[in-house]
């Protein structure tokens, strides 16, 4: 399959706060300290004016106009307007000490135990919003076409990586999954036309997989990210992009919501590939099953 023109999720249907979340590494560092008070209080930034909003975040208005198209408004007003509608439509946590998904100092088990059920709600209904049908519509057709799919992923997202290539392999697809660099080099420096690589990086800073999608797009397979900020490096060496939309906050590096955002695609670039042909994926699923029943306590394997 030739490789196809690079889309990106930029047009933001989950909202304009999970598209300026996602937006928010490419800013400048001043713009970068507006954006995080839109996203921490939408209702409340909408009821600034430009001199409050400057000031707040220690900057210029000139700087919130350029920020303001940086994430695609045409000025102020228009973002004000947007975020008043934003504010009025946003999901309220139950628990109303869970402020902003971020965990303070002193806070409970309890409190902890609710603001982490929360934003891991928040990340898979926010990334299943956002997330563009047509470009996975696209990448399910390329997995279906490829003769070989090869999954990377370091850290967290290696797991990811992992639970993707073990689902594909299960319905009879050809998918492979190297942790190690040096494996998943070698192995992407044979694909070619007819192969799907893709690369799995919350950030999309990871240089490791950033190499081997490099690598993979090289030889001519069709290239496939998966991040978190679609603007990040990991985009220019992919054919389409998917993105998350999960916010990592203290304590919570390579956080649970990362990863089951990301979990949240794989599942439905599974089912979409499993879809295209149901009875093969489900012969498939039975035959693996059957082969791992004695392996479970009471199981028994069926005679046939």
């Amino acid at each position: 399959m030739a490789n196809s023109p690079k889309i990106s999720a930029s047009h933001e249907p989950g909202g304009l706060i999970v598209h300026i979340s996602g937006l928010l590494p490419s800013l400048s560092p001043a713009e970068q300290r507006v954006a995080r008070l839109v996203v921490a209080d939408p209702a409340d930034a909408a009821r600034r004016t430009i001199t409050d909003l400057a000031t707040a975040a220690e900057t210029s208005e000139a700087t919130v106009i350029r920020f303001c198209r940086s994430v695609g408004m045409d000025g102020y007003p228009q973002l004000r307007i947007r975020l008043a509608a934003e504010a009025a439509r946003r999901i309220e946590p139950p628990d109303a000490r869970v402020v902003g998904g971020d965990i303070p100092p002193g806070a409970d088990l309890a409190q902890i135990i609710a603001t982490i059920a929360f934003n891991d709600a928040r990340a898979v209904e926010e990334t299943a919003q956002q997330l563009d049908p047509a470009v996975c519509e696209q990448v399910v057709e390329a997995i279906v076409g490829a003769g070989r799919i090869e999954v990377y992923g370091a850290g967290a997202s290696g797991f990811v990586a992992s639970d993707f290539q073990q689902k594909l392999h299960r319905i009879g697809r050809v998918a492979f999954s190297f942790p190690d660099v040096h494996s998943a080099l070698t192995s992407a420096a044979l694909l070619g036309k007819s192969d799907v690589a893709v690369g799995i990086s919350h950030t999309g800073t990871t240089s490791d997989v950033i190499e081997v999608l490099e690598q993979a797009r090289s030889r001519g397979a069709v290239t496939v990210a998966l991040t978190n900020f679609p603007r990040s490096p990991i985009t220019e060496v992919a054919d389409f992009v998917l993105t998350t939309a999960a916010r990592e906050t203290t304590y919570r590096a390579g956080a649970m919501a990362s990863r089951l955002a990301q979990l949240t695609v794989v599942d439905c670039l599974f089912v979409g590939v499993a879809a295209r042909n149901r009875t093969r994926a489900r012969r498939a699923l039975e035959v693996t099953a059957e082969a791992v029943r004695t392996h479970r306590v009471g199981g028994s394997r069926r005679r046939s």
